[in-house]
């Protein structure tokens, strides 16, 4: 297995007294996709948010072997870390490229213009739609945007909050595509999915939360060969990509 980049040990986030993940420890190793796959309420969204330092959480995250459980949510972005959360996000009253511009403010003009062409590379649609308000963009559209205006602060560790949510087919395939290509680049994907098929097909290794709670945690192959799993997470609503 390559080096790890992230590493987080019996992380614990609660809502006021309610306790949504309990003791969850994962690892995600350089240039690598790994997948946290359950069911809509089992605590992926919060344990992303707890990470990103969006909500507090007790217990130990490195990153490239340092601490960070202690900084900012500015900071992390800063040391490489990058969310795009379920939601998207985008200024919607803004045009595409300003979006994206948003997205490197911390870099400077030399760095924001390469950047730019990088991921207009990557996604040709942004690039013919960069006077177009994000408002008015197809759902894909939107994700390919999120995860643009992610890149272009040149993260090390893209975090992806169910990318596939509420797109067709065609788009999820074009989704999940990008994000091979993004770690064939040598960016780390933490990929958190109700798609658990999808996810399954492109991620090197997985962990299965129930309840706030790690269940399972296996390579892609033995996650979708544990019968138990695969009538829970892999039958009839689990579709491909």
């Amino acid at each position: 297995m390559n080096e790890t980049l992230l590493s987080v040990a019996d992380m614990h986030v609660a809502y006021g007294r309610v306790e949504a993940v309990h003791g969850v420890s994962l690892a995600v190793p350089k240039a690598s996709i790994v997948t946290v796959i359950g069911a809509n309420g089992a605590g992926k969204t919060t344990l992303l948010n707890a990470i990103m330092g969006v909500m507090k959480g007790k217990g130990s995250i490195e990153f490239d072997r340092k601490p960070i459980a202690d900084l900012s949510l500015e900071a992390r972005v800063a040391n490489g870390l990058c969310l795009v959360p379920e939601r998207r996000e985008l200024f919607a009253s803004m045009p595409v490229e300003d979006n994206l511009l948003l997205g490197g403010f911390r870099r400077s003009r030399a760095e924001r213009s390469q950047a730019l062409e990088e991921t207009y590379a990557r996604f040709p649609r942004l690039r013919e739609r960069r006077r177009q308000l994000a408002g008015t963009l197809s759902g894909g559209e939107r994700q390919m945007l999120a995860m643009g205006r992610a890149l272009m602060a040149r993260p090390r560790l893209l975090m992806l909050d169910e990318p596939s949510l509420g797109l067709a087919p065609r788009i999820v395939r074009d989704v999940f595509h990008i994000i091979t290509k993004l770690k064939e680049a040598g960016v780390s994907i933490l990929l958190v999915e109700q798609n658990a098929r999808a996810a399954l097909q492109i991620a090197s290794y997985a962990y299965v939360l129930e309840l706030g709670t790690v269940t399972a945690a296996g390579t892609s192959a033995e996650i979708t060969n544990n019968p138990r799993l695969v009538e829970s997470y892999l039958g009839l609503g689990g579709a491909s990509y």
